[in-house]
């Protein structure tokens, strides 16, 4: 029998399936102090420790993205190195692939007493969650979005994605029924507990409980880093997601880069190759596509003394993942001009909560017009 099961889309997912798991095996560890007469325990090993869960199966849900599969076959790599059961199971191999996973995940999905999930938004999951509803469930951080599922979980709101407009087309009202039971199903109740593993600032939902991530096993496996001395700058796809204008995003980002002497331009992964040209022709920035989620990056270093990102999940988990090496984490405000007509209503106010809650990044307030003040640090 399955004790608990996970299911990850994407690295950052699996990353924090990884981090739940070192803080759930250190809270249920017995202490292990040496007895009376014993000498000290030794200095840690450098070689992997054991599983601290080994009844945790994880099964990584592939996308058909090619940097976020490239990205994913790297972790779980790690985390089998860690000594993890990993199952990568092609969920959108063409067709037959829905059908084909259902029929694999059955069995585990109904005798799992724990599911972690690291996007409760997606369509997949939320399937999986309407046929089999688990007994406990973890939600994982997978970015900012973390923040809107807890908000939408205690408003009793539907689980929609923060920079859509929440149309109501034809495939919404086939899907409107699982997503309705998917979120029943991620709601605590009488003969149900919810988990919030995250490292951003949310409220615990009416009967949920929220576990902070502190990144502890990334700190503990890598790192301290070699810092450069420059700075480096963070890649955000809101230009992909129709939130922010292609032209403001690249003007700015060369502003960023002269003001602070930034000579990288760490990729994110759905960041289109269109895009990454400009920004290497247009900047000069060496373009890095990371092969490895951000933190992971960062913490085994070389990484700038200054990180300089627009609003997203980093600015809340490069602090946690950097701390105590001295480097400067830095969040550039997006400003409403930058947006698109297209971006949702909700997507000022959502990227200035995830400005305004960073405690352990410095702001950057953009002047009037396009351009952002250099930051000085106090």
């Amino acid at each position: 029998m399955t004790g608990r099961l996970a299911f990850v889309e994407s690295p950052v997912q699996l990353l924090n399936v990884l981090e739940w798991a070192h803080t759930r095996g250190r809270a249920t560890a017995p202490a292990a102090g040496p007895g009376p007469g014993e000498p000290p325990a030794p200095s840690p090993r450098c070689d992997p420790p054991p599983n601290p869960l080994p009844d945790l199966r994880i099964v990584v849900l592939s996308p058909n993205d090619p940097m976020s599969r490239g990205q994913l076959r790297r972790m779980a790599q790690l985390a089998r190195d860690e000594g993890f059961d990993v199952h990568w199971q092609e969920a959108r191999a063409g067709r037959g692939a829905l059908v084909r996973t259902l029929r694999e995940l059955a069995g585990p999905l109904r005798s799992a007493e724990r599911v972690v999930v690291g996007d409760p938004f997606s369509r997949y999951v939320q399937l999986l969650l309407s046929l089999f509803g688990p007994r406990h469930v973890t939600v994982v951080d997978d970015g900012t979005a973390t923040m809107e599922f807890a908000a939408q979980l205690a408003g009793g709101e539907r689980l929609v994605r923060w920079h859509r407009k929440g149309d109501h087309g034809p495939r919404e009202l086939v899907l409107a029924p699982v997503t309705s039971l998917a979120r029943r199903r991620l709601a605590p109740g009488a003969r149900r507990s919810v988990e919030i593993f995250t490292s951003l600032p949310v409220q615990a939902p009416p009967g949920a409980e929220v576990t902070e991530n502190r990144y502890a096993w990334t700190r503990s496996r890598f790192g301290p880093p070699l810092l450069t001395g420059g700075a480096d700058l963070v890649g955000t796809s809101l230009v992909e997601t129709g939130v922010v204008d292609a032209d403001h995003y690249l003007r700015v980002v060369g502003q960023l880069a002269r003001a602070h002497g930034a000579t990288r331009y760490f990729a994110h992964r759905r960041e289109t190759p269109e895009k990454l040209h400009r920004v290497a022709v247009e900047t000069g920035l060496q373009v890095v596509r990371p092969d490895l989620p951000l933190e992971l990056i960062a913490r085994r270093g070389p990484i700038g003394t200054t990180v300089v990102s627009f609003p997203s999940t980093v600015v809340h988990t490069l602090p946690l993942a950097l701390e105590g090496t001295g480097v400067k984490v830095a969040v550039c405000e997006i400003a409403p001009e930058w947006l698109r007509a297209t971006a949702s209503p909700r997507a000022q106010g959502f990227l200035a909560g995830v400005v305004g809650t960073a405690s352990g990044a410095d702001r950057l307030t953009p002047r009037s017009g396009s351009g952002v003040d250099r930051l000085e640090f106090g």
